[in-house]
């Protein structure tokens, strides 16, 4: 799924990084690498820390939010500033075209993740999978424990729509339950490759 991201940032980048005179073309790939690996740690990072419900939300939305308008939401733009930082520190750009940067690329780049999560006809990406990568395969194995206990039919859509109405239980286990167990497995990842691994796996596509 990590792939996946990064050409989805690459694809989303043409205006922003490639063709944009702020960034140095030898930065370009770098500059994709550093977003997918803020998108990537920025979901995970949501997730362990007990965000399920609000991350859900987002791609609940069925696309309906997309490009500047998602913005004013908190995941997004807590993503915008660390990569915001990152332009200015890591690659010694100006605070303003940084931020024209990240303020673009990054709500493009969710826009277009949510629009893929939600079209049924795109193999490639799709919520669980990508909650699976977040958090290890944990939400695969929340989905089987539910279906374990008699709730034959549950899914992610179901999760989904159970933290749109409040819900409190699904099957044998309540949400609070499916938020710590996703929560642990994207704590987890994290052990397993910190920042410093999880980018030198991005980087490994630029080649």
């Amino acid at each position: 799924m990590l792939k996946e991201l990064f050409d989805l940032v690459k694809g989303s980048a043409q205006e922003s990084v490639i063709d944009n005179p702020d960034v140095p073309n030898e930065q370009n790939n770098e500059v994709v690498a550093e977003a997918t690996n803020t998108v990537a740690s920025g979901l995970r990072n949501v997730v362990s820390g007990g965000g399920l419900q609000s991350l859900l939300s987002l791609f609940g939305s069925g696309g309906q939010q997309s490009g500047k308008g998602l913005l004013s939401n908190p995941i997004v733009s807590m993503m915008v500033g660390h990569f915001s930082e990152k332009l200015m520190n890591k690659y010694k750009m100006g605070g303003r075209q940084a931020s024209n940067v990240s303020n673009s690329l990054i709500p493009n780049v969710i826009g277009n993740l949510i629009n893929k999560t939600n079209d049924p006809g795109d193999t490639n990406f799709s919520l669980e999978n990508l909650l699976n990568s977040i958090t290890g395969g944990r939400s695969s194995e929340v989905v089987e424990e539910q279906q374990s206990t008699g709730n034959a039919g549950f899914n992610l859509p179901d999760l989904i729509s159970q933290f749109g109405g409040g819900g409190g239980q699904s099957g044998g286990g309540g949400l609070m339950d499916i938020i710590t167990k996703m929560a642990q497995g994207a704590q987890s990842q994290q052990q397993k490759n910190g920042g410093g691994g999880l980018m030198d796996l991005i980087k490994g596509f630029m080649k």
